[in-house]
């Protein structure tokens, strides 16, 4: 019997090895670059849009799921929109949709002045992953799809908010004025680093087309871990900010344990969904006059009780609201009423009672009842647990 002995085994024109052996033991580590499950990212090729995908100046997670804005300070409008691909770099590496981050016209650069979007990873994700994130030896790596309507060096940081706060800023550019351009950064681990083993935020990722003097400042070392003050990165440049109507558009988000950008992991639309569903939940009628929401039955002639059950359990008790009681109606076989009131109560991460008040008497006391929408209005019950 023969045996081959080696340290690694490496593509010819590679830079980093595929396989590589430990000569103690004999185990392995190899660089698979269609593994499952290897994206910390939820939602990174922004197909999931449950609020809505069109525009809006709505701060917040307002349309693509799991994705932040936040823009202030400038003296204009910044929006946050869903878009679709229809050709380019990015479509041709798969994907279809991207997140936009637009202002209406050209800011002024205030030192107050951000805008920023984000994406917040959960702890517990983070900390049984396999990346000994206090180890300058073990390696995470974030790969991304962006353009901008116009170029300069932009600024990601990522940053750590248990423990010691700890931050990591880096920069990028576009090869072009809305070039689609793929970026990859490996980033090691750190002694100072936190990440509790919680359902609380472990690391945020954050891209930054402008940030005014108030949180920048060149002492702010790139590609480097450091307690985070009120810095997050160097001093930037305002061109995208005061060009005008400028847009940046982002996909394909990926980060990963290990030292390598592998092939992004393309996940069904389903398996996306159901991964955001752990954050955020809506539940809508679509228009229909007969949408409903939830089961139960008749504590009175007015008032009904409904076990209102979410499609999958959330991050924590959610924050449960609606788009206005009058949307919705009470109904039993014969019958349908306007409601007074409608109060969501009992939250808990699987569940809530919601307590509809109808505006007569005109329920059997005792008997079965459904929450429905109200005519044709498009009722809409929203279930947020976002980190």
């Amino acid at each position: 019997m023969s045996e081959i002995k080696v340290n690694s085994i490496k593509g010819v024109a590679a830079t980093t090895a595929a396989l590589s052996i430990n000569n103690t033991d004999g185990t392995c580590t190899a660089n698979l670059s269609n593994r499952q499950g290897k994206n910390l990212v939820i939602n990174g090729a922004m197909n999931v849009a449950q609020r809505q995908s069109a525009s809006t100046s709505t701060q917040g997670v307002a349309t693509v799921d799991r994705f932040k804005k936040i823009g202030s300070g400038c003296g204009n409008t910044f929006s946050q929109e869903q878009i679709t691909l229809t050709s380019g770099d990015a479509y041709d590496a798969g994907f279809r949709k991207a997140f936009r981050v637009s202002q209406d016209q050209a800011g002024t650069a205030n030192a107050a002045g951000a805008i920023d979007f984000s994406h917040y990873i959960e702890a517990q994700n983070l900390a049984c992953s396999g990346w000994n994130y206090t180890s300058s030896s073990s390696k995470i790596t974030l790969q991304f799809w962006f353009r901008a309507s116009t170029n300069q060096t932009f600024y990601g940081v990522l940053y750590t908010p248990d423990g010691t706060v700890q931050s990591y800023p880096f920069s990028f550019t576009a090869s072009g004025n809305n070039a689609w351009t793929k970026i990859t950064h490996t980033i090691s681990g750190n002694s100072n680093i936190t990440i509790n083993n919680d359902n609380g935020t472990g690391l945020i990722v954050y891209l930054i087309p402008f940030y005014g003097t108030d949180y920048t400042d060149n002492s702010k070392s790139v590609n480097a871990w450091s307690a985070h003050s009120t810095n997050y990165c160097p001093d930037m440049a305002s061109t995208w900010l005061t060009a005008g109507a400028s847009t940046f558009d982002v996909t394909g988000m990926q980060l990963e344990v290990g030292s390598v950008a592998t092939d992004f992991e393309h996940r069904t639309y389903e398996d996306e969904f159901q991964k955001c569903l752990r954050y955020y939940e809506q539940m809508s009628s679509y228009g229909k006059a007969s949408g409903y929401f939830a089961v139960g039955f008749n504590e009175s002639t007015t008032e009904a009780r409904h076990a209102l059950l979410y499609k999958t359990y959330k991050r924590t008790t959610p924050t449960i609201t609606t788009n206005g009681d009058a949307n919705f109606k009470n109904h039993q076989t014969g019958t349908s009423v306007a409601l007074s009131s409608l109060s969501i109560v009992d939250i808990t991460p699987q569940s809530a009672r919601c307590v509809a008040t109808s505006s007569s008497a005109v329920l059997t006391d005792g008997g079965c009842s459904i929450l429905s929408s109200y005519d044709t209005d498009d009722a809409i019950i929203k279930i947020e647990a976002e980190l």
